[in-house]
C-alpha cells in the first residue's frame, strides 16, 4: 500500500497503544464531539475536540508505526482525539470495526487499506450519516470518499528501472509479491510493463505472503531459493514489492553469504534506512513516500471535508527513490533527516491549507 501496505509484529509500535479489545486510544487536548460538525467557512470552534476513528487493515512493521505517528500527530495538533482500531489481516474484523466506528458516532473515519468487498458497505452507511471518510490504498469507489495512494507504479518503475541498469540489462530475478492489497496490484502493472520490454532478464522465482510475521517468513522463504540457486550469477537481483518483503530477503542474502545479489524494495522506515546504509547489507535502495507524511495528509484532507470542503476523488503523493549512494557513510540517518541528502523527501504541505494551520494555532492555546 501504509506499511500498504507487512522481531516483525509491530502491532504494539503503533504508538505503543494498542487494547486488548483491538483499539487504541490517543488522548489529546479539548473535549470530544459526538457528531460531525457543520462547515462555518472559518473552520475554527467548529472543528475543535474532534474524535477521528483510524480503521486498519493490519499494523505490521516500521513503516506501519511510523503511519501511524503522522496520523497520531496531525489529529493531535488540529486538537482532535485519534482511536485506532487494528483489524490484523481479518478483513471481516475491519468491517466489524468500521461499523463499530460509526456505531460510535466517530466525526471521522480514516481507513488504511481493506478491499472494496469488505469496506464498501459500511463506508456508504458512514456518508449516507455524513461521517467524512478518507481511504489510503483502499480503492473505494463511493462517491464523497477521498482516496490516497503513493504513486505505487512509479515506486516500482523507479526500483526497476534502476535494477535493469545495475544488472546490465541482463540476469535472473527473484519477484517478492502478494495479490489483494490496492498498492501491490499496481505495483505489480509496472512490473509486468517493465519485464515485458526487458527481456534479458528473467523472473526465475516468485513468492510472498501478508503474515503476522511477514519478515521472518519471507526470510524463511528466500533461504529456500537461495538453496535451490546456490551458485553465483544464479540470482542477480530481488525485487520486493514491500519493505517487510525486503527486511526478510535482505537477511537471507546476508547471513547466507551471498553478497553478489541486490535488493531493491518499496516504502521506508527507520528501520530500512539502517539496512540500507549498512555496506554488508544486500538492500541497496527503495522508494517510498515518508509514512509520517501520508499519516499528515490523510487527516487534513479528513479535516478539510469536515469543515465542508471539496475534495478530490483521488490523492496521489509523489514518491522518491532513495539508494544508499545518496546517503553518508559516516553517520545513521532516520527519516526524519533523510530529506537533507534526499531532495522531496518528508515535509509534505498537501492538503494543507491556511486556514488549518490557523486551526493548530487555536489547538495550542
Amino acid at each position: 500500500m501504509n506499511k500498504w501496505v507487512l522481531s516483525v509484529l509491530s502491532l504494539t509500535l503503533a504508538g505503543g497503544l494498542l487494547a486488548g479489545c483491538g483499539k487504541t486510544e490517543t488522548a489529546s487536548s479539548g473535549a470530544a464531539a459526538s457528531a460531525p460538525a457543520a462547515s462555518t467557512g472559518s473552520g475554527s470552534t467548529s472543528l475543535a475536540g474532534k474524535k477521528i476513528a483510524l480503521v486498519t487493515q493490519l499494523n505490521i512493521g516500521t513503516f506501519s508505526a511510523q503511519y501511524i505517528d503522522g496520523v497520531k500527530e496531525q489529529t493531535e495538533k488540529l486538537g482532535g482525539k485519534l482511536t485506532v482500531f487494528n483489524s490484523e489481516n481479518d478483513l471481516a474484523k475491519m468491517s466489524s470495526n468500521l461499523d463499530a466506528a460509526i456505531n460510535q458516532k466517530f466525526d471521522g473515519i480514516l481507513i488504511d487499506h481493506g478491499t472494496a468487498e469488505a469496506l464498501e458497505s459500511g463506508v456508504k452507511k458512514a456518508v449516507d450519516k455524513k461521517i467524512p471518510v478518507i481511504a489510503f490504498d483502499a480503492t473505494l469507489q463511493v462517491p464523497g470518499v477521498t482516496n490516497l495512494e503513493q504513486g505505487d507504479q512509479k515506486m516500482a518503475q523507479q526500483t526497476l528501472e534502476q535494477l535493469g541498469k545495475d544488472a546490465g540489462g541482463k540476469g535472473n530475478i527473484v519477484k517478492i509479491w502478494v495479490a489483494g492489497f490496492a498498492p501491490m496490484e499496481r505495483r505489480q502493472i509496472a512490473y509486468k510493463s517493465f519485464m515485458d520490454t526487458n527481456k534479458d532478464l528473467k523472473e526465475i522465482a516468485a513468492f510472498g505472503a501478508a503474515t503476522n510475521n511477514t519478515a521472518l517468513d519471507t526470510q524463511a522463504q528466500m533461504e529456500a531459493i537461495l538453496k535451490k540457486y546456490p551458485n553465483k550469477g544464479d540470482i542477480t537481483a530481488v525485487w520486493a514489492s514491500w519493505d517487510e518483503f525486503a527486511k526478510g530477503a535482505a537477511r537471507a542474502i546476508q547471513q547466507a553469504g551471498r553478497t553478489e545479489i541486490k535488493v531493491y524494495g518499496i516504502d521506508m522506515s527507520d528501520e530500512d534506512l539502517q539496512m540500507i546504509q549498512d555496506p554488508k547489507s544486500p538492500w541497496v535502495a527503495s522508494a517510498a513516500v515518508d509514512p509520517k507524511d501520508i499519516g499528515r495528509i490523510q487527516v487534513r484532507y479528513l479535516y478539510q471535508k469536515l469543515h465542508g470542503d471539496q475534495t478530490q476523488d483521488t490523492v496521489v503523493l509523489d514518491p522518491v527513490y532513495v539508494s544508499r549512494d545518496a546517503l553518508p557513510k559516516d553517520k545513521q540517518v532516520t527519516t526524519d533527516q533523510l530529506a537533507q541528502f534526499v531532495k522531496g523527501w518528508g515535509g509534505s504541505e498537501q492538503g494543507y491549507t491556511d486556514w488549518l494551520k490557523d486551526l493548530e494555532k487555536q489547538a495550542k492555546k
